[in-house]
């Protein structure tokens, strides 16, 4: 197996800029970068891919119980009052306690969780909510993929850049 491209940065500038790359093609479906970068990526991500169709369906649902803040009218937290060994009054948040259905991952599906942290950062929408590009890997991309044996990425030669002359591409999910 070849050994993965330097693309002329020191090893932690590279890898921060394959991580941010290979999260944006999750996230977003398509990225533009140079030709290097692209089959870099590609390497990357079509793993990353393998190993959510591979583990997409281990998991199990349990039921379990939950505890949250009771909310009143207004949807601020309800206080009561208590008091300390020394008889002292303070408040505390009214809590009352729910059942709720959660998805528990295999141990498999775990490590693939942790192996897939490793290339994938959190990112956050234009509205400045969190996304949780492993959860897109294996609710979407998975799915979408799992007929197929290999080859979830195209790259797609634009010519060269302007100013250097870096050969362009277009890589994106098929």
């Amino acid at each position: 197996m070849p050994a993965p491209r330097k693309l002329g940065r020191a090893t932690d500038v590279r890898r921060s800029i394959l991580r941010g790359m290979v999260t944006t093609l999750i996230v977003d479906g398509r990225i533009e970068t140079t030709v290097a970068r692209a089959k870099e990526v590609r390497r990357i991500a079509e793993k990353l891919i393998t190993l959510a169709i591979r583990e997409k369906d281990n998991f199990s649902t349990r039921e379990i119980l939950t505890s949250a803040a009771r909310l009143d009218a207004k949807g601020r937290k309800v206080l009561k009052s208590a008091t300390s060994k020394n008889g002292r009054a303070y408040d505390v948040v009214s809590r009352e306690m729910k059942t709720a259905m959660v998805q528990v991952d295999e141990p498999s599906r775990l490590a693939a969780r942790r192996k897939m942290f490793l290339w994938l950062n959190k990112s956050h929408t234009a509205d400045g909510q969190v996304i949780n590009p492993v959860n897109i890997l294996f609710d979407t991309v998975a799915p979408k993929y799992s007929d197929r044996t290999g080859g979830y990425t195209r790259i797609i030669k634009l010519g060269a850049r302007r100013g250097d002359a870096s050969e362009m591409a277009i890589l994106e999910l098929i």
